[in-house]
């Protein structure tokens, strides 16, 4: 057995997609050339690290058959008449490396997507606002707070998304949270807390919003209201319509 037969080999025990008869010889060709170890670990690693990576999908329809047929063109190739007929479990490791590849190609891509994802991030309150300004429907209103500094609601009903710019607000005392609220009919509803650095902020509020909500702002344990309620007097309140 050559080296590349074995490196098939290899990546199908990491795979655990050995039939019985090649994983005898990937034992045997394992103990007769010991210095390939390094290639059976890295096949165990990059199987472990693509194993926990990605999350389960299940492929479409469409991508499914592509991979078969792929794989059927594989199995079906045939040597020419002056050749050799391949031993059967070679004809196997070649259509199932083959199929590996296809495989491990859709994985890499959905790494490159988690990778992706994860660089940029969730949309930071910039990206929010600049969101709801685009829109043909944005609109604001300004309004003073209690204790000093301003507060700017920025919305549009189109996006259901309002953010919240701060600027010259008063300190509040450590252990303390500012938390955006929507009140509509009267009720009010936690939407996210926020802190200021030298009294600016842009705070998106979570959950949707509907024109007409007025935007609350209290002052709140770290962590927001314990009874899911308002517990201070709002320092700001600010109306949609």
């Amino acid at each position: 057995m050559n080296r590349q037969e074995f490196l098939e080999l290899s990546a199908g025990h990491a795979l655990h997609a050995l039939s019985p008869a090649d994983e005898q010889l990937f034992t045997e060709a394992m103990a007769a050339h010991p210095e390939w170890a390094g290639d059976i670990r890295a096949d165990r690693e990059t199987a472990a690290l693509l194993g926990s990576a990605v999350p389960s999908v299940t492929p479409s329809a469409e991508l499914r058959g592509r991979i078969l047929d792929q794989i059927g063109r594989g199995s079906g190739a045939t040597a020419p008449a002056e050749a050799p007929t391949p031993r059967p479990s070679m004809a196997r490791r070649g259509w199932f490396a083959l199929a590996a590849s296809l495989v491990v190609l859709l994985v890499l891509a959905g790494v490159g997507a988690l990778f992706a994802s994860q660089i940029a991030g969730p949309p930071t309150s910039s990206t929010a606002l600049a969101q709801i300004q685009r829109q043909p429907d944005a609109d604001s209103a300004t309004e003073k707070v209690a204790g000093g500094g301003t507060a700017t609601v920025h919305w549009s009903d189109t996006l259901g998304k309002a953010v919240l710019v701060s600027d010259g607000m008063a300190r509040i005392p450590s252990g303390k949270v500012f938390e955006l609220w929507y009140v509509r009919d009267g009720t009010p509803t936690a939407a996210g807390t926020f802190t200021t650095t030298d009294g600016k902020a842009t705070a998106p509020l979570s959950g949707s919003m509907h024109l007409g909500d007025t935007i609350a702002v209290t002052v709140e344990p770290h962590g927001g209201s314990p009874t899911g309620a308002p517990t201070t007097t709002p320092i700001v309140a600010i109306p949609t319509s």
